[in-house]
């Protein structure tokens, strides 16, 4: 039995296709990330929730957008760079989506729809994230401002 999450695919920054039923049986963070934004250093916090429980079946999939302020003018390739030379950045990057709107990514839609927000089903801001259980079915929603260390809590009970 396969969640409707793991149905998806996305195109890595170096422009791959990764399926993301390569994540099967893994608790998930979705991430809508911008390197210029005022929580852009949530990517060091990001990055060490991912160090300290990707082993336990953890992963962070960091998904660029620009629709905020244009706080991602970088290219793919200098967006993956960035993130990985000023943060330390291992977790999976992908290519830049719109996470609004008519054109947003599919993933997003889909999360969207799982977990609506408070006031609207849109995402208001860079760093909104999504907690997916190891069974591919969404189970949180955490604002932009929630950083990294005050969702490790809910990271430890899905891998539970």
């Amino acid at each position: 039995m396969s969640a409707q999450f793991y149905s998806y695919s996305a195109l890595t920054s170096a422009g791959n296709e990764l399926s993301m039923d390569d994540f099967e049986g893994k608790v998930i963070l979705v991430v809508n990330t911008a390197t210029q934004c005022g929580l852009t250093p949530q990517f060091k916090g990001l990055e060490e929730l991912y160090i300290k429980y990707k082993d336990k079946g953890f992963v962070i999939l960091g998904f660029p957008c620009n629709q905020f302020a244009n706080q991602e003018p970088l290219s793919n390739e200098e967006m993956a760079s960035s993130c990985e030379l000023n943060f330390g950045v291992t977790f999976p990057l992908f290519q830049k989506v719109d996470v609004n709107g008519s054109n947003a990514h599919p993933i997003f839609k889909y999360l969207k729809d799982a977990l609506p927000g408070t006031f609207f089903n849109g995402i208001k801001w860079n760093f909104t994230k999504f907690l997916i259980g190891k069974d591919g079915n969404p189970i949180e929603r955490f604002a932009p401002t929630t950083t990294p260390d005050k969702i490790e809590k809910d990271v430890i009970k899905a891998l539970a």
